[in-house]
């Protein structure tokens, strides 16, 4: 029965050591950055419809408290009290209601397409 060689599985030398140290390297990187993508994919279609509730929310929110502070900052710098925050509040909720229809339609842009022969009317 032969004894195996000492450096079994080894490399020969240090250049192809650090060859095969440099393509093992690589291909750790390449599959990290592969899951990385696959994990950090902010696909609306891939998004929960709790996620989707509390993005639509957040966003009409937002567009609602920034016009209120910037009519408040006019109210304050004018002296228009309450005009500046009402009129702002306003503009505000118009642009909150624009960005969640953008947003919904991004959404149901990037949702999947059911197949065909699968719509309730037709049965």
């Amino acid at each position: 029965m032969e004894k195996p060689p000492k450096n079994q599985g080894q490399p020969e030398n240090a250049s192809e050591a650090t060859r095969d140290l440099a393509s093992r390297i690589a291909s750790a990187k390449q599959e990290r950055h592969l899951e990385d993508n696959r994990s950090a994919g902010a696909d609306p279609g891939q998004m929960s419809g709790m996620a989707r509730g509390m993005r639509i929310g957040t966003e009409f929110i937002a567009a609602i408290l920034v016009g209120t502070g910037f009519g408040y900052l006019i109210d304050l710098g004018l002296g228009t009290s309450p005009w500046g925050l009402l009129i702002m509040f306003l503009v505000g909720f118009a642009a909150g209601i624009l960005n969640v229809t953008r947003v919904v339609a991004q959404m149901n842009a990037a949702s999947p397409v059911p197949p065909a022969g699968t719509d309730e009317t037709e049965k």
